[in-house]
């Protein structure tokens, strides 16, 4: 890769960091060099890319295998266009280009995929009311899964938050780094308040390495929880749960949008709650509904059996 190149990358890491969330951005990172790898095999340079290019490299990806022989998902080649439809749009704005290549490029046809991981109702309340210790650390646990459960906000969105971002007596929570940097103000349960409320009280201060530390969930090091970290928290409570499942913090924002969706919530009302900026991201969920439909109908129809 060139000195040039190199530099376009960077500039374009830098501006894209103002829009898309840390994983998001890596994800982008990794299709746009593997574009231009693409490229520089086959002799072309960046200023020369047509849409034919982009095209040819859509159909290769399409093709591709992985290791155990299986094609690459549909999810994986949307990503790969979206990553560079977000590149050329940057190149053109920074005038490297003077048309985008890449804005006749078509988003690759496929159903949008299930969550793979949803805990039932009984499962979710076996699994919050497990953790019922008065250890600081326990404390912090089950405020991190209560507040998980009551928003649905992202691993990288629980890290960041600070006290004064939690306002138990209005029972709001404020989103300062969405995904794109996009905040927004979600309600926090009663549940929920009562467990930020007494771990404040009774356990942030006794975790905290340096008392000017703002983050409101620390580690059990004293410092800042990474996504990581919270992810073994969480299986390591579900296994002491009796949970079969692998939980995560995204099985806890699949989870929600589930129970709020048969809960009968308004789904623009779950898109604003998950921060999604389109409803089709929103909108998967409603198949989960078809899921339960069909089960029904297989039990209960004449011939549904």
């Amino acid at each position: 890769m060139s000195a040039k190149t190199e530099k376009l990358l960077v500039q374009y890491q830098e501006d894209a960091s103002l829009r898309y969330g840390f994983h998001t951005l890596r994800g982008y990172l990794f299709h746009v060099r593997a574009f231009i790898a693409w490229l520089a095999g086959r002799g072309i340079e960046l200023p020369s890319v047509r849409t034919s290019d982009l095209l040819a490299h859509q159909v290769e990806l399409a093709q591709a295998r992985k290791r155990d022989g299986k094609p690459y998902s549909v999810g994986n080649q949307q990503k790969s266009v979206s990553a560079l439809k977000s590149f050329f749009r940057f190149l053109v704005k920074r005038s490297f280009l003077l048309q985008d290549p890449a804005a006749a490029l078509e988003m690759p046809k496929g159903d949008a995929r299930l969550p793979r991981l949803i805990l039932t109702k009984d499962e979710m309340v076996k699994l919050l009311e497990s953790v019922k210790g008065r250890s600081p650390r326990e404390l912090r646990d089950r405020a991190i899964l209560e507040t998980l459960y009551a928003t649905g906000i992202r691993a990288g969105e629980i890290v960041a938050l600070t006290p004064g971002d939690v306002d138990t007596a209005e029972r709001t929570l404020r989103v300062i780094l969405g995904k794109g940097r996009k905040g927004r103000m979600v309600p926090l349960t009663h549940v929920a308040c009562r467990a930020i409320d007494v771990y404040l009280a009774h356990g942030r201060a006794k975790l905290l390495r340096h008392p000017t530390d703002p983050w409101l969930f620390v580690s059990d090091w004293g410092v800042q929880c990474r996504d990581s970290t919270l992810n073994v928290m969480i299986q390591d409570h579900a296994r002491r749960a009796g949970l079969k499942k692998r939980v995560t913090c995204h099985t806890f924002r699949h989870s929600v949008a589930t129970h709020l969706l048969k809960g009968h919530a308004d789904i623009r009302h779950i898109q604003v709650l998950l921060g999604h900026r389109s409803l089709q991201s929103t909108e998967r969920y409603t198949r989960v509904e078809i899921g339960d439909l069909r089960a029904v109908v297989r039990r209960a129809h004449p011939r549904g059996r």
